[in-house]
């Protein structure tokens, strides 16, 4: 049987956290794997890389998975009503509902994430009690039908895990050995505890534009819903 794959693909997106699962899904036997966006017309990802959606809103066909990846794109779509309403239209009848690194704050302003365990980029983690989730480390967290995973590189583990759930593991391991999935990589500063304190200094700085102007949207919508935010 076919499964269908819906990834969201959206100005500014992180590409590796759609192109990393994107890959496991497709490498699936009997899979149709879409990139979504309101029209056609091609987007640019946060690093330049352009990407040509397959499906639009309106045209999209009923999802087994729908997956929002993350980026410094994300911050327009926490306040997209248009995106937002299309997210919990299709969450409502999809098998798995998912997301990639930041994309879990998207969920989480489309009203998916309450009371609900979840993960996200090590740099978001504290945004999320603002959806009324609960902050859980992981490279993946399952909760019921949601699966969220950490930062960019978890895309993979993601992928994966997900094929497990749809079909077997004997077909995830296949897909593995296919990608040669064997990571060894030549640092260990992948997160920010084993990071060292300089490191970790000059990547936060790097990254504080983009959080700045996501604790400004965190504000508004906690004044539109008339709390404090967390």
């Amino acid at each position: 049987m076919t499964i269908r794959f819906g990834l969201l693909a959206f100005p500014g997106v992180q590409q590796l956290d759609l192109t990393a699962p994107y890959e496991v899904f497709a490498s699936m036997d009997d899979a149709e794997v879409h990139l979504i966006w309101k029209d056609a017309s091609p987007i640019v990802s946060a690093t330049k890389l352009i990407l040509q959606p397959t499906t639009t809103f309106a045209e999209c066909p009923p999802l087994d998975v729908i997956c929002v990846p993350g980026g410094v794109g994300v911050n327009a779509l926490l306040e997209d009503e248009a995106v937002l309403g299309f997210i919990r239209e299709h969450a409502a009848r999809a098998r798995f509902v998912t997301s990639v690194c930041t994309g879990a704050l998207v969920l989480g302003a489309a009203g998916l994430l309450k009371g609900k365990k979840a993960t996200t980029h090590w740099n978001a983690s504290d945004f999320l009690e603002n959806f009324g989730a609960v902050a859980t480390p992981g490279r993946v967290v399952r909760d019921g039908n949601l699966f969220t995973a950490g930062g960019v590189t978890a895309g993979i583990d993601f992928g994966l895990t997900i094929v497990v759930a749809l079909r077997d593991q004997e077909e995830a391991e296949g897909i593995q050995l296919s990608l040669e999935y064997a990571p060894e990589p030549p640092f260990h500063s992948g997160l920010p505890e084993k990071a060292s304190a300089e490191v970790l200094a000059r990547t936060k700085a790097r990254l504080a534009g983009s959080r700045t102007a996501r604790q400004a949207i965190m504000a508004r919508l906690a004044a539109a819903a008339g709390h404090e935010p967390g």
